[in-house]
């Protein structure tokens, strides 16, 4: 099968797990910002679809240059081989941005990158009218930072935090790819308890499940590039999901609890997990923050727990930081780690973060502080 340049796109701040990922999967890359490079045909497509927890989509490099001009972008873009990639029928539509570029229209961007690769295929398929685009959907992206253009084909369709299990969520829900990313950096071992005390809709600790068993988070849905005829071989895409299911760990006994003062959060957190095939690995409960408490040790607490933008009363909130480190605190053997976008977290919290990492809930500037336990033997 043909090789491609790849990239996955990925948030700020978690390029490096999204490397990571792609490594473990057997894969030389390259990490740039928001991106991740890599090569790979199109088992390694649907591969890397099927298996990546925080990226966002998987992307074919169809070709980059740089240019300065409309005629530059118009005759390098009909130079590239788009019927390598779009049979004749193809649907094309063709997304655009642009950073600190001399072509900052991004319509009339669009509109030349659409008009070159009608004359190519026009010429190449013999077509003197207008190209059907009645068949399967290739979306096309030209984006051009500091004049350098790249020529993207998007393999995903919905982006892959879209796992299909989510069927309900609350006021403020956190992406299924970055609940994943907070479960990778948590560092936490399946053998070991995991809590989340305020889990909303519950996708941290489905995120959690799912890791735990191996389970491949794209199992349950399907990607734009399975309907491309012309480029995914018959039976290959069953080839990789069987794959996969045999990678899985079913029978790993996993400890994951998720709480929430709000009842109905819970019900739609179970709601969720039942969708997700994982209600005999979490347990979701009523409960306040103030009110857990665990024996146990060497286990992990991941929350993203209420802040300025998604609770009106900061004193409210404030107090709730106060009750975490009041209980986390004497936890010595626990990890915790805490999502917020409230820089001042640590003083109400009542401790100093081991570290603190810059994320990117949506456009929303956010800090995990991790507070790491010392693992009692």
């Amino acid at each position: 099968m043909e090789k491609y340049q790849l990239i996955a796109t990925v948030a700020a701040g978690i390029e490096a797990l999204v490397g990571k990922e792609l490594r473990r999967l057997g894969y030389d890359t390259r990490v740039e910002n928001g991106r991740v490079r890599y090569q790979g045909d199109m088992k390694d497509i649907l591969k890397t679809n099927l298996w990546l927890r925080t990226a966002d989509r998987v992307k074919i490099v169809v070709g980059e240059f740089d240019a300065r001009s409309f005629e530059e972008l118009f005759d390098l873009t009909t130079d590239l081989p788009w019927e390598d990639f779009l049979p004749v029928d193809a649907q094309f539509p063709v997304e655009g941005k642009s950073h600190h570029s001399q072509l900052h229209n991004v319509p009339s961007v669009q509109a030349i990158v659409k008009k070159a690769i009608v004359q190519r295929l026009s010429r190449f398929y013999h077509r003197r009218t207008r190209l059907p685009e009645t068949g399967a959907l290739y979306p096309l992206e030209v984006a051009i930072n500091k004049d350098h253009v790249l020529l993207t084909l998007d393999t995903t369709g919905e982006g892959l935090f879209k796992r299909g299990y989510r069927k309900n969520k609350g006021g403020a829900p956190l992406k299924e790819n970055m609940a994943a990313a907070l479960v990778m950096l948590a560092h936490w071992f399946p053998d070991n308890p995991f809590v989340d005390p305020v889990c909303g809709s519950g996708t941290i600790p489905i995120e959690a499940a799912l890791y735990g068993h191996n389970i491949a988070p794209g199992i349950n849905r399907s990607f734009i590039c399975e309907q491309w005829v012309n480029l995914t071989p018959d039976g290959l895409s069953d080839e990789v999901r069987d794959e996969a299911d045999a990678a899985a760990d079913y029978d790993v006994e996993l400890e994951i609890h998720g709480y929430d003062i709000d009842q109905n959060m819970i019900e739609i957190a179970d709601e969720n997990c039942r969708a997700a095939g994982l209600t005999h690995d979490i347990t979701f409960k009523q409960l306040a923050v103030k009110d857990w408490h665990t024996d146990e040790i060497n286990g992990v607490i991941v929350a993203n727990p209420p802040y300025g933008e998604r609770l009106s009363d900061h004193e409210a909130v404030h107090e709730l930081y106060r009750q975490m480190g009041d209980l986390y605190r004497p936890l010595t053997t626990w990890s915790k780690y805490i999502l917020t976008a409230d820089m001042e977290f640590e003083k109400y919290y009542g401790a100093p973060a081991t570290k603190r990492r810059k994320l990117y809930n949506g456009a929303l500037r956010t800090d995990l502080f991790q507070y790491w336990g010392k693992k009692k033997r």
